[in-house]
């Protein structure tokens, strides 16, 4: 039976699912045949899931502070500020996800992101400016944001199947 690669490769006490950035830094690797002791795949791609975190956690931020700024100062539905500045309170459950580096958070994540795109396209068509282009640049934040989670999502598991490959060389039959 060949094993799951979306589950755990190494269960450690600060995540709770694939945490294979950690595993590949934290278990030694096999060493091969050239005397180096980890696989060029397997260095590029723990630095792309190093790179990619860090750009969904920074396109987060910015797109809260975007969220902020435009509802209560740049260009608020009402004088004064409006409730709509509300809207940033959902962005800031992730962040503590991101930061602890929950696969799960990425995932859920990349699927939350779509609702700002719609708000931020229909808004983008109806606001006059400056609010359309603050719209604009809450739905590049977000396709920032999302393409950083796949992306995230997709070298981390990349990363935990050459690490099991590594760790489990295959036997001669």
């Amino acid at each position: 039976m060949a094993p799951r690669y979306d589950a755990c490769v190494m269960q450690t006490p600060y995540s709770d699912s694939a945490s294979a950035a950690s595993a590949a830094s934290a278990a030694p690797a096999a060493p091969a045949s050239s005397g180096s002791l980890a696989s060029p795949a397997l260095v590029v791609t723990t630095a792309g899931v190093h790179h990619s975190r860090r750009i969904a956690v920074v396109s987060l931020l910015l797109l809260i502070f975007l969220c902020l700024a435009w509802e209560l100062f740049l260009a608020p539905v009402r004088p004064g500020g409006s409730w709509l500045a509300l809207k940033a309170l959902p962005l800031c459950i992730p962040l503590a996800g991101l930061l602890k580096n929950r696969m799960y958070t990425y995932r859920w994540l990349s699927l939350m992101v779509w609702l700002y795109v719609t708000e931020g396209c229909v808004r983008a068509w109806s606001d006059r400016p400056p609010g359309n282009f603050l719209a604009l640049l809450e739905v590049i934040l977000c396709l920032v944001l999302f393409t950083a989670c796949t992306a995230h999502i997709r070298l981390r598991l990349r990363s935990a199947k050459l690490a099991a490959a590594q760790s489990n060389p295959p036997v001669p039959s």
